[in-house]
C-alpha cells in the first residue's frame, strides 16, 4: 500500500493562482500523487469497469492540466477533480456500455483464509456488484461519493452541483435501494 501524499489544499490553490507555470506543473505532480488512487476508486464505482475507470483518470486529469490555468480558486481543488473525474466516469461508462453477466473478478486468495472464507468474502463481492449495477448511475456515484470516498453531504453536494439536500435524499433513497437489492439477491 502507497503512503498517503501530504496535501496541503491551501498552498496548492495558491500556488495555482499565482500564475506561475512552474508552480502548476508541481501542483499537477502532488494532485496527481495525492487523488489518482481516490479518483480511481471513484470512478469504478461509478463505471464498474477497471478499464473504463484509468481511462476516466487519466481523462480527469488531461483534464485537470488543460484547465488548470483558469481555476479562479473559487472551490477546494480536490472538489473540482472530484467534479471532473465524475463527468470523466460518467463518459467513459456511456463510451464503452456493455453487457457483463455474473462473473466474479479473478483475484489472488488470501493463503491463510480458508476456502470457506474465500468463498463467503467472494460471495458477497458478488452480491454487492450484483445490487450496485440494479442502481442508477446517479445513485451509483453519490454512494461511491460517501461510501468509498467518505465526502460529507455538502462535499457530495459540491460536487455533483446539486444542493445539499438533493444529496442526502439521493443518498438515503441509494442505500435504500441497495439495502433491498441486496436482500433480493439473498441466499
Amino acid at each position: 500500500m502507497t503512503p498517503r501524499v501530504p496535501f496541503d489544499e491551501e498552498a496548492l490553490r495558491a500556488a495555482v493562482v499565482s500564475g506561475d507555470a512552474a508552480a502548476r506543473e508541481d501542483v499537477m505532480r502532488h494532485l496527481y500523487e495525492a487523488l489518482s488512487g481516490k479518483l480511481y476508486v471513484l470512478c469504478h464505482g461509478i463505471t464498474r469497469d477497471p478499464s473504463d475507470a484509468q481511462d476516466a483518470v487519466q481523462e480527469t486529469f488531461l483534464s485537470i492540466q488543460r484547465a488548470l490555468p483558469q481555476f479562479r480558486g473559487d472551490a477546494q481543488l480536490s472538489t473540482w477533480a472530484y467534479r471532473i473525474a465524475v463527468r470523466a466516469a460518467v463518459a467513459a461508462k456511456t463510451r464503452r456500455e456493455r453487457h457483463r453477466g455474473d462473473a466474479v473478478d479473478i483475484e489472488m486468495a488470501d493463503p491463510r483464509a480458508g476456502i470457506e472464507e474465500t468463498f463467503e468474502t467472494r460471495e458477497r463481492r458478488r452480491r454487492l456488484e450484483v445490487a450496485m449495477r440494479t442502481l442508477s448511475l446517479e445513485h451509483r456515484t453519490v454512494l461511491s461519493l460517501f461510501a468509498v470516498e467518505g465526502l460529507s453531504h455538502a462535499q457530495i453536494a459540491s460536487v455533483l452541483g446539486i444542493p445539499e439536500g438533493t444529496a442526502w435524499s439521493r443518498l438515503h433513497l441509494a442505500r435504500k435501494r441497495l439495502a433491498a437489492a441486496l436482500e433480493s439477491t439473498a441466499p
